[in-house]
């Protein structure tokens, strides 16, 4: 009996399965009677109605709602399958967004129609645009609208838009390198119950494109093995669907060497140098489209830069100058040697040495070039500075040499607004750096303010030139031992604040400047003196006690004759007992 109840069972679920039925919602629509505009206290109607496909011609329930501003306003019950909301009298209170739900079955469908998507063109080249237009006729704005660009075996780009006030939407698709066959759809959404309810996609648009040119080729002559001088080759070619606005370009580094337009072939030759090493780029664009292709090129070094050597960096004038030019290792190539000048160079000799008596005016900068296989390459500068003789430096001027009173003699132009400026060698006179003249001898002088040296008072010392260009170096000495340096103008003073025995002796200094010539003064002697008067004041125990104050002072000092005969002055007081008890 449990069996044929089984069985029973079974043979009633599979009649159900064979005669099932089967629908499907294709779009569920609203609109307002007599139009979404409607009078104060006129009537309307909001219609809902869905368009449903069905297996057979069966009767379907339809349970349809219908919201304002995401509210429930009616509801209906009926095997038709539209439903009508009935406002006898419409006030401001029913202004606002409608929308019905239609539910059948299980399956409920919202009021979204499909969307309709057109495109401006069904071929296109690349670079161009694909102009698309979603429409939502049956829809009421706000809305928003999504478009997908759809390529094989890649992720679809969506662009989205919104329409505060249109029931469509336009948008452009940029077509690429790359892009063949493509297709396009969009979606329309919008905002319920707090909620986004987005339509079905619309129908998908075939695009194809056509490519206006091919990727460039570039070839290179030769392809290996360049070296410095030989001559390079390069070739850019496209082939294009329709010449219009073509343009080919050639790059080396991201610098642009040359580029043609409207044409298919670029040609351009150079004669190889290591600069021209690097990465080469042809470029065809036409509008928005581009398409490039890259290579590689290496020079190899044909020879090494030229080295250009002075016999003598700095030297007097009227002596021999020889600049030599040469390269490491190599030999076959054609020298120059030039002079650097700001309005360009100035050839001297071709050839790689030149020898010449130099003169101040050939002070400056020279350089030497090498050329081999019409490959010119220059060498680093190297300075020569050539110093001339005093005397022929000075030329008369309508100023008054005048001698100040002090004891080094300093030379000075008082011009005619009796301004005052220093001559000796300075930068009045030497206006550049480059020439340096030696310094002259310096003289020493010894200064106390008092006739002569005097032992415990201070002493100046003196070193100072009449002519030589600063900065000058002065050193003391006494003896053969350092004593002070200083680094001055042209006079040099070294004070001491008490002359010791210890402090006399030989003096001189020496003096010198960047041109590298020391100057050395004649030998001082300072021999200090000591120009004590001691006096004692006389009292009851009388002149033996001066006598010995003065034995005293002999022994502090430790001095010789000159103490010995030092004068004794005397002067007799009258000192009266002292009162123990005065200033109480």
């Amino acid at each position: 009996l449990l069996l044929s109840l089984l069985l029973l069972l079974l043979i009633a679920k599979f009649i159900e399965l064979l005669f099932s039925i089967f629908f499907t919602f294709n779009a569920v629509h609203i609109k307002v009677q007599p139009s979404a505009k409607v009078k104060n206290g006129a009537p309307m109607s909001v219609i809902c109605r869905a368009d449903i496909s069905k297996s057979t011609n069966f009767n379907l329930q339809h349970n349809i709602t219908i919201f304002k501003d995401g509210k429930l306003v009616f509801m209906s019950v009926s095997g038709k399958g539209d439903a009508r909301y009935e406002v006898p009298m419409a006030r401001s209170s029913h202004t606002g967004d409608y929308q019905c739900a239609v539910e059948a079955d299980g399956k409920i469908r919202y009021r979204m129609t499909k969307p309709i998507l057109i495109a401006e063109k069904k071929e296109v080249f690349e670079g161009e645009v694909v102009k698309l237009r979603c429409e939502l006729p049956e829809e009421v704005p706000p809305l928003h609208f999504i478009f997908r660009k759809i390529k094989m075996n890649s992720t679809p780009k969506e662009k989205l838009k919104y329409e505060l006030q249109r029931n469509f939407s336009v948008i452009e698709f940029p077509v690429d390198e790359g892009d063949n066959i493509l297709q396009f759809d969009c979606l329309g959404r919008r905002s319920v119950k707090f909620e986004f309810e987005t339509s079905e996609p619309s129908n998908r648009t075939l695009i194809t494109v056509k490519e206006p040119f091919i990727k460039p080729t570039l070839r290179i002559k030769p392809s290996s093995n360049i070296t410095e001088g030989k001559e390079i080759q390069f070739e850019c070619s496209t082939v294009v669907a329709k010449m219009r606005d073509i343009e080919i370009i050639l790059l080396r580094n991201k610098t642009i060497l040359s580029s043609v337009r409207d044409q298919t072939t670029l040609k351009y030759s150079t004669v190889a140098t290591l600069e021209d090493s690097g990465e080469y780029l042809c470029k065809v664009e036409e509008g928005k489209a581009s398409k490039t292709t890259t290579r590689n090129v290496v020079v190899a070094e044909l020879f090494p830069k030229p080295i250009l050597v002075a016999s003598m960096n700095n030297l007097d004038e009227n002596k021999e100058l020889t600049l030599s030019c040469s390269i490491k290792d190599f030999q076959n190539a054609s020298f120059s040697i030039l002079r650097k000048n700001s309005n360009g160079d100035v050839l001297l000799r071709s050839s790689r040495n030149l020898t010449m008596r130099a003169t101040v005016n050939d002070t400056g900068s020279y350089i030497c070039k090498a050329e081999v296989s019409k490959i010119v390459k220059e060498s680093k500068p190297v300075t020569i500075r050539v110093y001339g003789e005093l005397i022929q430096m000075l030329e008369p001027s309508a100023g008054e040499i005048k001698v100040l009173p002090h004891r080094c003699v300093s030379v000075c132009c008082i011009e005619d607004n009796h301004s005052r400026g220093s001559v000796g060698f300075g930068r009045d006179l030497w206006r550049s750096d480059l020439m340096q003249p030696p310094v002259s001898m310096p003289s020493i002088s010894v200064f106390s303010g008092l006739p002569e040296v005097v032992l415990g008072k201070p002493v100046k010392l003196t070193c100072c030139l009449t002519m030589g260009t600063p900065p000058i170096t002065f050193t003391f000495y006494k003896g053969n031992k350092a004593r002070k340096e200083i680094v001055t103008n042209n006079t040099f003073v070294w004070q001491k604040k008490e002359m010791s025995r210890q402090d006399t002796g030989s003096y001189y200094c020496i003096a010198s400047n960047r041109a590298n010539v020391s100057v050395k003064s004649h030998p001082i002697t300072i021999n200090g003196k000591l120009n004590f008067v001691i006096g004692c004041v006389l009292c009851h125990h009388g002149r033996q006690a001066c006598s010995a104050t003065k034995k005293h002072l002999l022994g502090i000092f430790g001095a010789g004759p000159d103490l010995e005969s030092a004068e004794v002055e005397y002067t007799e007081v009258e000192v009266s007992t002292l009162d123990p008890h005065r200033g109480k």
